[in-house]
């Protein structure tokens, strides 16, 4: 058959003839989050300082619009412009904004850890990334923390600012010593546990209290896990550490501040918003607490008439704690590989409002990745009347740790993207299969082998236009795995196939006959519709599932020449 030229053949058990072409085309690459217009290079914002190094990275693919000190109107009106921004903690990315750039703003890089100046919600729904560089700052700030618990320990800035006024004042600034006191650990992540170990380094005894850590890692640097009451009554001095969330806004407050013992030393490098800063004052007034060490406030820089600032028991920083040289460097290269990573459509190892999977599972996952987006893009396709309920099956020889949420994200949005104008991407997946009223229901079933993933299932009850791909439940299903690193679909209803999704389909259900597949492929051919794969699947029947990978889409004439075809049941074409 000439439209076979360049294939080989090629015989499988269950009755399935395979035709392959014998040198690989072009993976079709799909963006999973989002992909700057290849006519023109992006435009990233840059509305606060950025170290050089990452802005001469984002210079060579992208526009940089260094744009300092906007108000929240010019960012609101500049925004609509720009493919990405990059801010630090002075810049704030509300709802307002995100609606402000009419769906062009993609990703938004925080430089830095902390996202609390960034919607969220309003990222999320509008299907924006947010990443952040969580690690180039760590030590940094770590350092910074145990500086000002030094200098808190030993009153050097009160001492300092008494020398320069001339004056030799010995006896008013004793300290007292930081070996055998207990430090009270509050946030138990990166920079906590940074701290913990050069506080260990300086003969003090911690504890530290986070719900979400790991007693192993916490007991591997010598650190005992504590309830938060428990800390607040054993601890001689506090560093915070907590991000700022609902249940964490305000929790050092009056109640927090009595059950410390009298005369407790704080130090917050964290989130200003963690401690009720009217509160503080009242219980540095009275004696409960003798003195603190910030770097961060409610509102910054802070207000006129903040009752901290200018205490002589307080020793304040302008939030300095990722303020190196090397920290700066090295926070502007992080989020600037970040960012241009996810405008060229890459997983996102940083991601903070899509699933979080770290950078070596990222890799593994890769092509399973696309699998469960191609997947979701055919049996959206062959749904006639809607879709309810989806069921997701991974058989993984890891089935009992296998983390899912990347795999079902992009699933969600294979399923619904190509039934909406909006952007769907693995950020707002989940929000807008539960808006839909989607129901996404997943297994995990034991497999042999050695790779994170052998198999990916998926099941939709739902009408379906093409029979061939209902199975015997009366559900469309659809199942594929990976070979080599590329996606291939190997079964449809309860037919086994084997075709790569490197391009559209063709899917066909025929009487079992002699020179049907060279009919079919004739009409292909003279239309200039190539065939890069091909596989027969008999059925018990007396029938025959094809499935053909095409590189060109046909039209509908070309469909109807098909369907005239003497022995053909349907056909119907799946754009990829």
């Amino acid at each position: 058959m000439q439209q076979t030229k360049g294939f080989a053949a090629r015989r499988h058990a269950g009755n399935r003839i395979v035709m392959r072409r014998t040198t690989n085309g072009p993976l079709l690459r799909r963006a999973l989050v989002c992909r700057a217009s290849q006519e023109s290079r992006p435009t990233v914002l840059i509305p606060e300082k950025l170290g050089d190094a990452g802005l001469n990275l984002l210079r060579r693919s992208c526009n940089v619009d260094c744009s300092y000190d906007l108000s929240p109107e010019d960012l609101k009106a500049k925004i609509s412009l720009c493919d990405a921004i990059i801010v630090r903690s002075g810049t704030k990315v509300t709802r307002e904004v995100f609606e402000a750039s009419k769906g062009r703003l993609r990703v938004v890089g925080r430089a830095g850890v902390g996202i609390d100046n960034v919607d969220l919600q309003a990222a999320t729904e509008l299907g924006c990334l947010v990443v952040n560089a969580p690690t180039a700052n760590t030590v940094a700030a770590a350092e910074h923390g145990v500086a000002l618990l030094c200098a808190l320990a030993r009153n050097v800035a009160q001492a300092d600012a008494s020398m320069k006024e001339g004056k030799w004042a010995r006896t008013k600034y004793v300290g007292v010593s930081l070996v055998d006191k207990t430090l009270a650990v509050m946030g138990f992540g990166k920079v906590g546990s940074e701290v913990a170990r050069r506080a260990k380094g300086l003969g003090m005894k911690v504890i530290a209290h986070d719900p979400y850590a790991s007693a192993d890692r916490a007991r591997a640097i010598g650190v005992e896990l504590v309830s938060f009451d428990e800390a607040l009554g054993r601890g001689d001095f506090f560093s915070l550490h907590m991000p700022l969330t609902d249940s964490t806004k305000g929790i050092f407050n009056k109640a927090a501040f009595a059950k410390m013992k009298k005369g407790a030393r704080i130090v917050n490098v964290a989130r200003g918003e963690v401690i009720n800063e009217a509160d503080l004052a009242v219980a540095l007034e009275e004696g409960t607490v003798a003195q603190a060490a910030l770097d961060v406030f409610c509102s910054e820089p802070p207000e006129e008439g903040n009752p901290l600032v200018n205490r002589p028991d307080v020793v304040c920083t302008p939030h300095l704690g990722a303020s190196t040289v090397e920290a700066q460097e090295g926070v502007a290269v992080e989020i600037a590989e970040a960012v241009l990573g996810a405008l060229n459509g890459e997983l996102a190892a940083t991601a903070v409002n899509a699933p979080m999977v770290a950078a070596d599972v990222l890799e593994e996952l890769r092509p399973y990745v696309a699998l469960a987006d191609r997947l979701g893009r055919i049996a959206v396709q062959l749904c006639v009347g809607g879709m309810n309920s989806v069921k997701l099956s991974y058989a993984s020889p890891r089935s009992d740790d296998l983390d899912t949420r990347l795999l079902r994200a992009m699933a969600i949005k294979g399923l619904i993207e190509p039934t909406t104008t909006s952007i769907i991407n693995l950020v707002n997946a989940d929000f807008t299969a539960k808006k839909r009223g989607l129901k996404i229901v997943e297994e995990s079933v034991p497999a042999e082998g050695s790779e994170v993933l052998k198999k990916i299932t998926l099941t939709v009850k739902s009408n379906s236009k093409f029979t061939g791909a209902v199975n015997a439940a009366g559900e469309i299903e659809l199942a594929g795995e990976v070979v080599n690193g590329v996606p291939y679909l190997t079964k449809v209803g309860d037919n086994m196939v084997e075709v790569a999704l490197v391009g559209s389909l063709l899917l066909g259900r025929q009487q079992d006959r002699p020179g049907m597949i060279g009919q079919v492929g004739t009409i292909l051919g003279s239309a200039g519709v190539n065939i890069s794969f091909m596989t027969v699947a008999r059925t018990a029947a007396g029938e025959a599932l094809v499935a053909l990978g095409v590189d060109e889409t046909p039209d509908h004439a070309i469909l109807e020449k098909v369907m005239a075809i003497p022995s053909i049941e349907e056909v119907t074409f799946i754009d990829m």
